[in-house]
């Protein structure tokens, strides 16, 4: 079954799932989910639906120019996507395998549904992991001397694998802001349960506070360190008798989890990042539809 998926969000306003929805029905769709939710703080309205595109009166290309008219009415945001589309992925990694081979793994499960035609990394050291899998490997050096000029060979070799989305892998680097201007789609595993311990060594730096729990949080990637839209989080028990190695190893297992949750949530177009309202105060954030 293929299907089409709708995310909007839009002023909050009366009858808007009677709205969206009966354009679904109006053009012969089978509504298989819908969910929606309504953040009274920013006044917002958010909607996800999704339907089968059997006997669906519209062709593909006519989906968004006919949902356009509906769109103006109610000043929505909103994108389209299509179940048969396979989105490709470019890892970006630097020398710790965990994350790399769980994504892997996973995607030759059939459990992400997605290409991985490329990894990247500014160290050899994996290159071996990828092209057991077939993988392509691209070693670009990257230091703060030649950060602009490697990021330039990034983005043409995003270009050339024609990629969807970059999932830092563990990649211990930070991407310019002329790197995310041009390519945005970066979703980050941090090694914390953000906000707390933000930047590098949070294992250490919770050691040391004698936390009880540590945890790890997919999240979007954006100009400012550790501060993207969040995606995915979970936290796991530590205590007083775990060391500092007790606690990066716990960390790891998290860290597989939840990058796997967060790229898995975003492939199934079940992530939708609203916000940066003046008015409300609110920074950018996620809904994330069951």
């Amino acid at each position: 079954m293929t299907t089409a998926t709708l995310l909007v969000s839009c002023p909050d306003q009366k009858g808007l799932v009677a709205k969206i929805s009966d354009w679904v029905f109006s053009h012969g769709g089978n509504i298989l989910h819908a969910d929606q939710h309504a953040d009274s703080t920013a006044e917002l309205f958010v909607m996800r639906v999704e339907w089968d595109l059997n006997d669906f009166v519209l062709a593909r290309e006519e989906i968004a120019p006919t949902f356009e008219k509906l769109a103006i009415a109610i000043h929505a945001k909103w994108s389209i996507h299509f179940s048969d589309y396979v989105r490709r992925i470019a890892i970006f990694v630097s020398k710790q395998d965990h994350c790399l081979y769980d994504l892997i793994l996973r995607q030759r499960s059939h459990e992400l549904p997605a290409i991985i035609p490329v990894v990247i990394s500014n160290h050899p050291d994996l290159e071996k992991v990828a092209h057991n899998f077939g993988i392509n490997y691209h070693h670009i050096a990257v230091n703060p001397e030649n950060k602009l000029e490697q990021e330039k060979k990034q983005l043409d070799l995003l270009h050339q694998y024609k990629i969807d989305l970059v999932v830092l892998a563990k990649y211990m680097q930070v991407l310019s802001p002329d790197f995310l201007s041009k390519f945005s789609q970066v979703i980050n595993i941090h090694h914390s349960f953000l906000p707390a311990f933000a930047g590098a060594n949070p294992y250490h730096r919770a050691y040391k506070r004698g936390v009880k729990i540590i945890g790890a949080t997919a999240h979007y990637v954006t100009d400012e360190l550790d501060e993207g839209p969040i995606i995915e989080q979970d936290v796991i028990r530590v205590s007083h008798r775990d060391s500092v190695t007790d606690l990066i190893r716990k960390g790891k297992d998290l860290e597989r989890i939840v990058l796997a949750r967060g790229v898995r949530q975003y492939l199934q177009n079940r992530v939708l990042v609203y916000g940066q309202s003046a008015s409300s105060g609110l920074g950018l954030r996620t809904v994330v539809f069951d």
